[in-house]
């Protein structure tokens, strides 16, 4: 059954208004990368502390975040306008590793963190099975 012209123009213009979304996203993604750059050096160059390598950690993490997801945005104009699952895996995996650095005062919770870092990663595998892959 072939689209109406108006449903036609409703989806252009929604795919126009997540192009340009993920646009400025982006922008102000990078714009944070480069804040977060300047706090690492700071951080970096700060007199020796224990809690500047702790700080140093966490914001290297943070740092990697913000990079997963503006490679995800161009990876998502570069793949015809949508969304790789791996993408995604990689920055939960990302994020998990963040939580364990940043709150592992409790051994049962980093365990339950751990678990869920391996079902991502079966995860990952089972999406780059050759059944799975689309790319």
């Amino acid at each position: 059954m072939p689209a109406t012209p108006r449903v036609e123009w409703i989806s252009t213009v929604m795919q126009m208004v997540l192009n340009l979304g993920l646009l400025a996203l982006g922008i102000i993604l990078i714009i944070f990368l480069g804040k977060e750059t300047f706090h690492l050096a700071n951080v970096l160059f700060a007199p020796g502390e224990q809690a500047s390598k702790y700080l140093f950690i966490e914001g290297l993490v943070v740092y990697f975040l913000y990079f997963e997801f503006i490679a995800l945005i161009v990876k998502y104009f570069q793949s015809g306008y949508h969304f790789p699952l791996r993408y995604f895996i990689y920055i939960g995996i990302t994020a998990i590793v963040r939580l364990i650095i940043i709150d592992h005062k409790s051994p049962m919770d980093v365990i339950i963190y751990s678990g869920a870092i391996l079902l991502l990663v079966i995860t990952l595998w089972l999406c780059n099975s050759s059944r799975l892959k689309r790319e």
